[in-house]
């Protein structure tokens, strides 16, 4: 809701200041947000000399404002202008800042000391003066009253810390809301150097040996007192255990620690010993810890499993798939080595990622391939249902990340499983928050938590997720000789426990004709994956409707597709799913331009307009080319060499491709065959690929779907639409493949 004098603080700036702060113009919308907060910043360095502007409230706006004005009053408040600041400043952060009018009146004084007592700061700092910290903290967009359903408990930590340590020179006000986040997170290791004596500018909010060794010496237990006790129950109090913030390790205490040791996978001590003050502080915890799961890039080898046994570990993660034909050639897990495992009494738990590095690589529609592309790869290895997959979110998602894109995108996989008839479980890997949030949501069972990743901001500030399967610590290497390996260090909970024995694995062969148990849920899963895109199966406003697109590009031609897939060593399901998609996408516009270039051919010979035609939607210049390349390779033979510059022969072709289903479905090969080659002498400058293969990566499969449509926009977004549908197809094929 606008609020007219914030709109007066944004028109104070824009007046004031117009043309001298390198900032355009602040939106006079009556909201308060970080732009007004950055103009005001900036006005104030205006205001001090500073001839270098920045958004930022940092170290030479404080030391500036410091040795000029340590305290500003009625009677040192510099300017009118410098007022008007502080007052636009208080009505930003919701307090009653006077009329703007440049004083620092009664009614200034008044709010900035009800400001120092929501921080925490007002024995500090007592009255209405304004002291360089407080300015710092009033201009941001930290709120000092409790919000969006904070905790009274955690606000009272805040405070605290704010009036314990506000004076240290490198302790900046945090904000009191209720809510745990990153600073506060900090303050936290900030307070515990300061109790362990370190000097300003030692102490640095790094958990690191100094701060390690110090709290070593620092357990508390029952009948403590003091400060200490203060930090410890205030980091149970942020990480929402439920206990009071006190100064007295009571038997209440002692019990939830119990509990919170319990949950963590602690020693039960019921005392605040170094590992509790290290799982309460920062995500990872006590690194020290011998966890009983671990998760790696490399093949367990018989000597690597002994070693693994030997140091306690039960539980192995490893993954699926490697989307990467060059780099860390044992990502994914290799041939014989599941029974290496189970050989050796040990489990392992299935891991799939792609490259997921960014917010952008995740929403429904990649989380339906995702989830069908992990099946279609867990049963090739010869995991058996009930097995949980664990899904990976491998950056660093914001909260508003998870939001748009993560939830979105295990929804996707959700769907996936459940249309693959819940054979498997779904897990999440990733920070806290994002595990948290997927659980909640009801997408994923259980988390298996990137903690190691301490600077996230989806773990810092945030709790142990309730649902924790596995708790990645760190990275270290275990065994010498053959048997040693580098692993992830996980602490597992026991909500996960793998598999310890295999189906055997499907190994790599040659497609075959589908067979027929198989083409009624093949087609019911197609249409149900085109509907969740959008498409629905009785065609909408396309021309044909889902089933007889199946019937023409799957079923009808499957020995000349199985046939072909032989020959040049090509997984079916890249052409069914070419083809298909195409077919669904013919539109009865499409259908009317091909009618006019026929007319015009018969009437004039003439080849007027290079349209795609027939079920694949293929244009002359694509299928000369093709056919051309295929031909001058050896990939085919019996056919002339065409001119792309006759009418004639392109007339032909394209017709042809019109007509005859079969030769559409051909062409789908030759031009697949001329795109993983480079394309030479067409439209696409992307490099040859590797030849064809039958275990091509997810982003080999991509790329050639990804050709097949063209070398710009929409084809990559559209590629990785058709990738969901290639793992649907492909999941049939398997089957087949395997009866």
């Amino acid at each position: 809701m606008a609020d007219e004098m914030v709109r007066k603080a944004q028109q104070f700036i824009n007046g004031a200041y117009e043309g001298k702060l390198g900032i355009d113009r602040i939106p006079e919308t009556g909201v308060t947000g970080w732009t007004t907060m950055f103009g005001l910043t900036r006005a104030l360095q205006y205001e001090l000399g500073i001839t270098t502007l920045s958004d930022t409230f940092g170290p030479t706006t404080l030391s500036t404002l410091a040795s000029k004005y340590p305290s500003l009053s009625s009677a040192t408040v510099p300017s009118e202008n410098f007022a008007r600041i502080i007052q636009s400043g208080l009505y930003c952060k919701g307090y009653d800042g006077g009329d703007i009018d440049g004083t620092y009146n009664s009614r200034v004084q008044s709010s900035m000391a009800q400001l120092k007592q929501n921080m925490g700061v007002d024995f500090t700092y007592p009255g209405g003066d304004l002291v360089p910290k407080v300015f710092k903290g009033l201009l941001n967009m930290d709120a000092y009253v409790t919000v969006n359903s904070g905790s009274d408990s955690i606000r009272a930590v805040q405070r605290w810390l704010n009036g314990q340590y506000v004076s240290r020179k490198d302790f900046f006000i945090i904000p009191a809301d209720g809510h745990h986040s990153r600073d506060v997170a900090k303050s936290m290791l900030f307070a515990v150097q300061y109790e362990l004596g370190m000097a300003d500018g030692t102490a640095n909010g790094v958990f690191g040996p100094g701060t390690q060794s110090g709290l070593k010496s620092h357990t508390v237990a029952s009948g403590d007192s003091g400060p200490w006790v203060q930090l410890f129950s205030a980091g149970m109090v942020l990480n929402q255990r439920p206990v009071s913030f006190t100064s007295s390790f009571t038997s209440s205490l002692a019990s939830a620690v119990s509990d919170f040791q319990s949950f963590a996978k602690l020693p039960v001590t019921g005392k605040g010993d170094f590992s509790t003050w290290a799982s309460l502080l920062v995500s990872y915890g006590d690194q020290a810890r011998k966890g009983e799961a671990c998760d790696g890039v490399t093949r367990i080898t018989p000597a690597r499993a002994a070693a693994l046994k030997a140091e306690g570990v039960t539980y192995i993660g490893r993954y699926l798939t490697n989307p990467s034909t060059t780099s860390l050639p044992e990502k994914a897990i290799q041939a014989g080595e599941l029974q290496t495992i189970a050989d050796a009494g040990l489990r392992c738990y299935p891991i799939y990622q792609t490259f997921g590095r960014d917010a952008s690589d995740f929403n429904y529609i990649a989380g339906r391939t995702a989830g069908q592309a992990a099946v279609n790869a867990a049963l090739d290895h010869g995991f058996k249902s009930g097995t949980r997959i664990f899904f990976a979110v491998d950056f660093d998602a914001l909260d508003g990340d998870v939001t748009s894109n993560v939830l979105p995108h295990f929804k996707g996989i959700e769907d996936a499983i459940a249309d693959d008839g819940n054979r498997y479980a779904i897990g999440v890997y990733g920070p806290r928050n994002v595990c948290t949030r997927v659980g909640e949501a009801g997408h994923a069972s259980a988390s298996f938590v990137s903690d190691m990743s301490s600077g996230f901001s989806g773990n810092f500030g945030y709790p142990l997720p309730t649902n924790w399967a596995y708790d990645q610590i760190v990275t270290r290497t275990v065994g010498t000789g053959d048997g040693a390996i580098e692993i992830d260090n996980n602490i597992a909970s026991g909500r996960d426990t793998g598999q310890g024995s295999f189906n055997p694995p499907r190994v790599q062969k040659a497609d075959t004709r589908l067979d027929d148990s198989v083409l009624t849920a093949m087609q019911t899963d197609v249409g149900k994956y085109m509907e969740s895109l959008g498409y629905p199966l009785d065609g909408g406003t396309r021309s044909y409707q889902h089933w007889k697109c199946f019937q023409s590009t799957v079923v009808d031609h499957d020995d000349v597709i199985t046939e072909l897939s032989n020959r040049y060593n090509m997984r079916k399901a890249l052409v069914q799913t070419s083809a298909y998609w195409e077919m669904r996408h013919i539109e009865p516009l499409d259908e009317a331009a091909w009618e006019a270039v026929i007319l015009a051919y018969n009437t004039t010979g003439q080849y007027i307009k290079d349209t795609s035609t027939g079920i694949a939607k293929q244009r002359a210049i694509t299928l000369v080319g093709a056919w051309n390349h295929c031909l001058t390779k050896g990939y085919v033979t019996g056919r002339p060499i065409l001119d792309a510059s006759k009418d004639d022969d392109k007339y032909s072709i394209w017709k042809k491709a019109h007509d005859d289903e079969s030769f559409a479905l051909t062409s789908v090969f030759m031009i697949h065959m001329w795109d993983i080659d480079g394309k030479p002498g067409g439209d696409d400058s992307s490099p040859a690929m590797r030849s064809p293969r039958l275990d091509y990566t997810d982003s080999e499969i991509y790329d050639v779907l990804r050709r097949y449509q063209g070398p710009a926009e929409p084809a990559f977004t559209e590629a990785k639409k058709r990738l969901g549908l290639y793992y649907v197809m492909e999941k049939y094929n398997s089957i087949s493949r395997n009866v």
